[in-house]
């Protein structure tokens, strides 16, 4: 096991001391520009070899095998199986040493587990699967009410880099007339700034799940992160949550 590059984080939220979890950078990988350098995308076009040495190094630096998903904005979720690809936007595991883990480059990543430190979850949030309920499904997969459970909001596009058309906007305040507060307009006519931080908070609140951490990045804005609004031929990141796969090694 090897120590991870300085800049990758390390979720602050009080989780059991058997949860662990990270969310990587772009520090760490041997991709060749735009993808530079720790891309672990196998969709957006980088050298496969660099993809899969780069996925190696974080089986190596972590100890542990990631459940690595097809991502495609639903709110399907799965049980995290490092042998296969599988088809979701969410994914839990209960066995130590599998890490749940979802790529983003500007969608929002959650990370979940219970009070007991018995299950995680990852889910990818971009502004569909958001609308369309992947949290709540996520919350659901892990089998316990929301006020034992906590969540984690790791980095995405932030409130002042988000604009999105009024379609956005109408497909969550369709649903609840609080997720307004989580639009305003844009100084283009007719388009709005949109706080997936705010959007998720509020749907995790109708469902009990009150204790949620993180918030307060923005990928667009920090070089340390993969952005796809702000190069659309970009590499992703890595969010990863798992049962005592490995010891802190920072």
């Amino acid at each position: 096991m090897t120590r991870w590059p300085a800049d990758w984080l390390v979720p602050d939220w009080p989780a059991p001391a058997q949860v662990r979890a990270c969310v990587t950078t772009r520090s760490g990988g041997i991709s060749q520009p735009p993808f530079d350098s720790f891309n672990l995308g196998d969709h957006v076009d980088d050298a496969p070899e660099a993809v899969a040495e780069n996925r190696g190094r974080l089986r190596q630096i972590l100890g542990v095998q990631p459940g690595w998903m097809s991502q495609v904005h639903s709110v399907q979720v799965v049980q995290a199986d490092p042998s296969r690809l599988q088809v979701a936007d969410a994914n839990w595991s209960d066995k130590p040493g599998i890490a749940c883990a979802v790529l983003t480059a500007d969608c929002l990543p959650v990370l979940f587990c219970d009070r007991a430190g018995t299950r995680v979850a990852a889910a990818h949030a971009g502004w569909r699967g958001l609308a369309g309920g992947v949290l709540e499904a996520t919350v659901e997969a892990l089998g316990s009410p929301g006020d034992q459970l906590l969540a984690w909001l790791g980095p995405a596009i932030g409130p002042e880099a988000f604009e999105v058309g009024p379609e956005v906007r109408e497909a969550f305040v369709s649903q609840r007339a609080a997720a307004a507060e989580a639009f305003r307009p844009s100084h283009n006519a007719g388009r709005f700034m949109a706080d997936l931080y705010r959007l998720a908070r509020i749907r995790l609140a109708a469902i009990g799940l009150v204790e949620v951490h993180g918030g307060g990045f923005c990928t667009f804005n920090d070089p340390r992160f993969y952005s796809y609004r702000r190069a659309a031929r970009t590499g992703r990141f890595a969010s990863l949550i798992w049962l005592d796969g490995a010891t802190d090694n920072r």
